[in-house]
């Protein structure tokens, strides 16, 4: 059952008319005033007066203090073709409230409205939300396939995967209605790009769709490792899809954090140190992932990609040790320290890590479906890559075995001949390299902030001197907001996710910050500042100035010890949700 693609949206100070098009009989009014979602017949309950505009969908509704907000999708474009069906990218939302006023609230809770307001808007802006209205876009071709024909009778937001439809605590309103299916639009969070290529002078669709999950959702420091029910942070399911002469072909990957109980909690250091919880049932934890992972996808090839020396190093240890107690038949390690192994910039080697599972990647394949129907092969196992952030390095390996799977995939469909490689087919090849650079900064962005580090090698294949610099200040800008940005960050999602409910008789949004949250960096910067001044203006070092030198210095450091000793007071922690909190204590 598809969902309505073309809608008018009539507003009245009492009632919202969501009208489908092409199927004007069928109208959704929501009552403003007794919250009530009911169904009518035929245009004449549309009052002449209301005030219409054109949506492309309705993402559900969200109650804030001030009640429930209605939100629309006001402008998309199209991200591309899958399977013959358009994928839409949500451009543009409006958040719209049922009520007329807000004189109910109070000054303190007028103040809390707006910070849950600019949260929702915040997720909503986050790049990039897709959308079809007749295409299941949280199921991997080989998944819709093996499902049975009843399957895609269900309306799409019941058959959809729950793991990626991220506006699953919006829709409650309307899916508690079974009559309303085809107002409700499932929306995923992650990367699609299509492409019509020409490859050996032979034109193909290659798409990459990269999945986010919902499931134990949040922000780089604040969202690490597996929770109790077997979910890992920042885990993402990648397809390639490639479309010949109506033959298909999809490939599967996984990322996700290190799927044991650790923390890397921010302390205004540039790297805070990451650590395995003490006690912690780990085992339990990776054993529930796995058996979600081996259920989904089949076989897995865990390839860990962090340092095997100092604190990655411990936590890698610390993930051996219980995936060797874990024993598993279904599941594969393999351990490879990115940053020793291509030191000096030299990324060949990641070859010694691909023909280490080469016989993997040969024996779980990828599924291939004819144009007739008749399925070729499927895929019954996938490589399952992390480092610690499941970002930079991962996304370097990932483009690689991707780039491997379309080599098997073009010689198969008879795209490419015997001795050709894709590496000497220029055009594509450039496509290829930047269709996963701007994966890896989208993918990145949604977790982290910024941008991917290591692109001009998934661009160029080498590393450069610019793109060292461009690492440098997206590193900078992941500091600032790992520290300073990610608690709101991190309440956004929550409650945009519903792991938090806003109840109208608890404020926790208002935080008194301690004199030294105002006075430190004030100190800190004037100190520095000083510093650089009486650097810069005298043209000879005077005992007069190099006193002030002597004490403005003096400032800056005694300024940064107290800063970091206090560094809880300076970290944007999130508030909504009771399960981060700041240490006890942090080391200087």
């Amino acid at each position: 059952m598809d969902v309505y693609d073309s809608l008018l949206l009539h507003e009245t100070p009492d009632q919202f008319f969501i009208e489908p098009i092409h199927d004007p009989g069928n109208i959704l009014v929501i009552d403003r005033l007794n919250q009530e979602f009911s169904l009518v017949e035929g245009k004449k309950h549309i009052p002449s007066t209301s005030k219409s505009r054109s949506i492309f969908g309705i993402v559900g509704t969200i109650r804030l203090l001030a009640g429930p907000y209605l939100v629309v999708i006001t402008k998309c474009s199209k991200a591309g073709m899958v399977n013959g069906q358009d994928i839409w990218k949500i451009d543009e939302t409006e958040i719209l409230p049922f009520a007329r006023t807000i004189l109910h609230l109070n000054e303190e809770q007028l103040s809390e409205n707006k910070v849950y307001k600019a949260m929702v808007e915040h997720v909503l802006n986050i790049p990039h939300f897709y959308f079809s209205y007749t295409y299941d876009l949280t199921h991997s071709l080989q998944r819709l396939h093996n499902t049975m024909p009843e399957f895609l009778q269900i309306p799409l937001h019941e058959r959809a995967d729950e793991r990626f439809v991220w506006n699953r605590h919006l829709i409650r309103d309307f899916v508690s209605q079974p009559q309303m299916a085809k107002f409700v639009l499932p929306v995923m969070l992650g990367f699609v790009q299509t492409h019509h290529c020409t490859v050996n002078r032979k034109k193909l669709l290659y798409t990459l769709i990269s999945r986010r999950c919902c499931y134990r959702a949040g922000t780089r420091f604040f969202m690490r490792g597996v929770d109790q029910e077997g979910q890992v942070a920042n885990y993402v399911e990648t397809e390639q899809i490639v479309e010949y002469q109506g033959d298909k072909c999809s490939f599967i990957q996984t990322r996700g954090s290190i799927p044991i109980f650790w923390s890397q909690l921010p302390n205004l250091k540039y790297k805070p140190k990451p650590e395995a919880v003490q006690g912690a049932n780990h085992l339990e934890g990776l054993s529930r992932h796995f058996d979600f992972q081996v259920l989904n996808y089949g076989k897995q090839v865990i390839l860990n990609l962090i340092d095997q020396k100092g604190a990655e190093g411990k936590l890698e240890k610390a993930f051996s040790d219980v995936i060797n107690s874990f024993r598993s038949p279904f599941v594969k390690y393999e351990a490879f320290d990115f940053h020793h192994e291509c030191r000096k910039m030299r990324y060949d080697r990641l070859s010694v890590l691909l023909d280490r599972v080469s016989a993997e990647q040969e024996e779980y394949v990828y599924f291939m479906l004819l144009k007739d129907g008749t399925v070729v092969r499927q895929q019954d196992g996938v490589f399952r890559t992390n480092c610690i952030d499941c970002l930079d390095r991962t996304n370097v390996l990932q483009s690689l075995l991707a780039r491997r799977n379309l080599q098997q995939v073009f010689l198969k469909l008879g795209i490419l001949s015997e001795g050709q490689r894709i590496e000497d087919q220029h055009d594509f090849e450039n496509l290829f390299k930047n269709i996963w650079a701007d994966h890896a900064d989208v993918i990145s962005t949604q977790y982290s902030g910024t941008g991917a580090l290591k692109t001009d090698f998934t661009r160029l294949g080498k590393r450069t001197k610019s793109g060292l610099l461009r690492d440098g200040v997206n590193s900078l800008v992941r500091y600032y907001k790992n520290n300073f940005a990610d608690g709101f960050r991190q309440d956004a999602i929550d409650l945009f996710l519903g792991n938090y409910v806003v109840e109208q008789s608890r404020l926790v949004i208002r935080i008194d910050r301690s004199w030294k949250y105002l006075l430190l960096p004030g100190v800190w910067c004037i100190a520095t500042a000083m510093v650089f001044v009486t650097l810069l203006l005298p043209n000879e070092l005077s005992t007069e100035s190099l006193l002030y030198l002597l004490f403005w210095s003096g400032m800056a450091v005694v300024s940064s010890y107290f800063i970091m000793a206090n560094a809880n007071e300076f970290v944007d922690w999130p508030k909504l949700v009771g399960r981060h909190q700041p240490p006890k204590q942090l080391e200087l």
